[in-house]
């Protein structure tokens, strides 16, 4: 008889509750058009709804990669434990 591959239930864990924040939080800050809809504080002559925007470009950036090496440091837990 062939052996069926043992499948495990997904666990939440803190890590990947983080590392599913820092993949969310973008888009809610994006979507959530009416806290930076207005002109007022400008940087360097350019409104408030512009360079926020820019700005969360690279804050998007940092998270994604944040969430990333988070997500591989757990695969990489799981699997030295599994192999155990």
């Amino acid at each position: 008889m062939s052996e069926v591959p043992e499948h495990r239930k997904p666990v939440v864990t803190p890590v990947r509750a983080v590392v599913a924040l820092c993949l969310v939080a973008p888009f809610v800050a994006m979507l959530w058009v009416g806290s930076y809809a207005k002109v007022e504080p400008t940087v360097a002559g350019i409104p408030f709804f512009y360079w926020y925007q820019m700005l969360w470009v690279v804050v998007s950036t940092a998270l994604t990669m944040v969430a990333y090496q988070l997500w591989r440091r757990d695969q990489r837990a799981r699997k030295e434990g599994a192999s155990k």
